[in-house]
């Protein structure tokens, strides 16, 4: 059975970074995307970021990129976020899904999902 869970989340200030961790069990080794997802109240759920954790390739949101940076490192995936703006205030999820994703920062191409950690950037 496949679990996600991050950690890591906090508060900053703008232009502060953080760091969200998320811990995969389940899953087989290097078979798989890992997508980081944010939620913000009142607003549709968000791609950030994505990795194919086979090929290494990764994908960001336009919002994001040169700001965060997505990395896995033997089933460790983290989510290196800098520059953060208040606009980057929201709940971050990480979620797991198959190799044959056709858009990797789409939520609905993912199956497993873990429980958010909060990100709040104050101005």
């Amino acid at each position: 059975q496949v679990q996600l869970v991050e950690s890591g989340g906090g508060s900053v200030q703008a232009g502060g970074s953080l760091r969200l961790s998320c811990a995969a069990s389940g899953v087989t080794r290097y078979n798989y995307y890992i997508g980081w997802f944010r939620q913000a109240p009142g607003k549709e759920r968000q791609g950030v970021a994505a990795i194919n954790t086979s090929s290494r390739t990764t994908y960001y949101a336009d919002s994001v990129k040169g700001r965060f940076t997505i990395s896995q490192d033997n089933a460790k995936n983290t989510l290196y976020l800098n520059s953060l703006k208040p606009e980057d205030t929201a709940m971050y999820y990480c979620a797991a899904g198959p190799l044959w994703i056709a858009s990797p920062l789409l939520s609905d191409e993912y199956t497993y999902w873990g429980q958010g950690t909060q990100v709040t950037v104050s101005s």
